[in-house]
């Protein structure tokens, strides 16, 4: 199998400005999947699509490749991923499979990137994401009417009180998305009926979407590097 790696990174961002570029424990953001990337040894190419300049020239530095630039259209709040997807594709049509890394998921490492691709090999199938253990689960969450009164927001199973009696629950955690590239087109998505659920931990799972999220990975980042 072929195996295209390409991270979208724009340039604008409302949580954190700049956050693509901005150094997270010495290092800008991106660089961190660049880095786990590249060192796979199943991962034929990484390719970034931005649509800025400065993303561009700094993912080439830490040696991913920037074939094109994205359309600014395609790097508003409002542009769908699979859009982005689609464009990409288009400039770059030899590949087979698509790994779909986002740059606010540092975390995540080489291990999780191969341990992946393996999972869904062995196991035969179109597509697979990574997912990771809720912390507040569903079961213990509600909703409120216009009079500020409480409803299970999951109707219809027994009530639980004690935490060892809840099933399980998981949630996509934004760090890994495989797919077979015939299969993501037609359907539009990396989520479909055949898709499997690769589990990581949470704390590999932070995602970068505010300054507390950043300090998170931070924390972790230095907790790593002293043991």
């Amino acid at each position: 199998m072929s195996l295209l790696c390409l991270i979208p990174a724009r340039g604008g961002s409302k949580g954190i400005f700049r956050k693509n570029i901005k150094s997270l424990s010495g290092k800008p953001l991106i660089a961190w999947t660049i880095d786990a990337a590249k060192q796979s040894k199943y991962i034929d190419e990484v390719v970034v699509s931005t649509e800025d300049i400065e993303i561009a020239e700094i993912a080439k530095q830490y040696g991913a490749k920037v074939p094109f630039l994205r359309p600014n259209e395609l790097a508003t709040d409002d542009a769908l991923i699979i859009d982005v997807i689609s464009h990409a594709l288009k400039q770059l049509p030899r590949f087979d499979w698509l790994l779909l890394l986002q740059p606010t998921s540092p975390l995540r490492t080489t291990s999780d990137i191969e341990g992946i691709i393996k999972f869904c090999k062995d196991n035969e199938s179109p597509s697979a994401v990574s997912i990771c253990e809720v912390s507040k689960h569903p079961y213990w969450m509600y909703q409120k009417d216009e009079r500020f009164r409480l409803q299970p927001f999951i109707i219809g199973h027994a009530e639980i009180t004690r935490r060892q009696e809840l099933p399980k629950a998981y949630s996509l955690n934004g760090a890994l998305y495989l797919a077979k590239i015939d299969w993501l087109l037609e359907q539009k998505s990396f989520i479909g009926k055949e898709t499997l659920g690769f589990f990581m931990s949470l704390e590999k799972s932070a995602d970068l979407d505010t300054i507390e999220d950043w300090n998170w990975a931070e924390y972790l980042i230095k907790k790593k590097y002293e043991k």
